[in-house]
């Protein structure tokens, strides 16, 4: 990034409609790693377990884009 450029997209949404299935996706995954989440604020959460529910659902965001870029290709 260049020194007069802001990030002004951190820890926004880009697609406010994505919101709420994002956040059904950390909760899945969550308890799929045995983490228990609770609603609201989990500022408590150790940095680790909050790293493992973020790169898996990073992980998991970018299957899903190549499985729809793959299907839109092949059409």
């Amino acid at each position: 990034m260049y020194q007069n450029q802001q990030n002004t997209t951190s820890g926004r949404t880009m697609v406010p409609e994505a919101k709420q299935a994002l956040n059904n996706m950390k909760f899945e995954i969550a308890n799929e790693l045995g983490i228990n989440l609770k609603q609201g604020y989990n500022g408590d959460l150790p940095s680790r377990q909050a790293g493992y529910i973020g790169g898996y659902m990073v992980k998991r965001l970018i299957e899903q884009a190549e499985r729809a870029m793959s299907t839109g290709a092949q059409k």
